[in-house]
């Protein structure tokens, strides 16, 4: 009739396949949102000119917070890129972890 381990597998390649796939979805999305974030450029951008101006004029305090201001937007984009490469080696294993019960059970692809 059915045989309960090799259903289990079955279902655990299948599970672990869309997870995998679902995993790898994501992490596009974090890091093509990452790559077009245009924002943090924008805000960069101003910031930099307002540490200028902040320079020129002699307010100290200026550019202490623009400075500290640059600094948490590299740390902001660094840790979602970090975010998005962790969750494809994620997806990679994964779906490798599918594919080898899957060929286990003889299932070929």
């Amino acid at each position: 009739m059915f045989n309960l381990n090799l259903d289990f597998s079955a279902v655990m390649a299948l599970v672990l396949f869309a997870l995998g796939l679902i995993v790898l979805i994501i992490s596009i999305i974090i890091l093509t949102r990452q790559a077009v974030g245009r924002d943090i450029k924008t805000i960069t951008k101003q910031t930099t000119i307002l540490a200028e101006k902040g320079i020129t004029e002699n307010i100290a305090g200026l550019v202490g917070n623009a400075s500290s201001l640059i600094n948490a937007l590299n740390d902001l984009s660094k840790s979602n890129a970090g975010i998005g490469v962790f969750l494809v080696f994620l997806a990679i294993a994964l779906l490798t972890t599918a594919y080898f019960i899957a060929r286990n059970l003889g299932i070929t692809f």
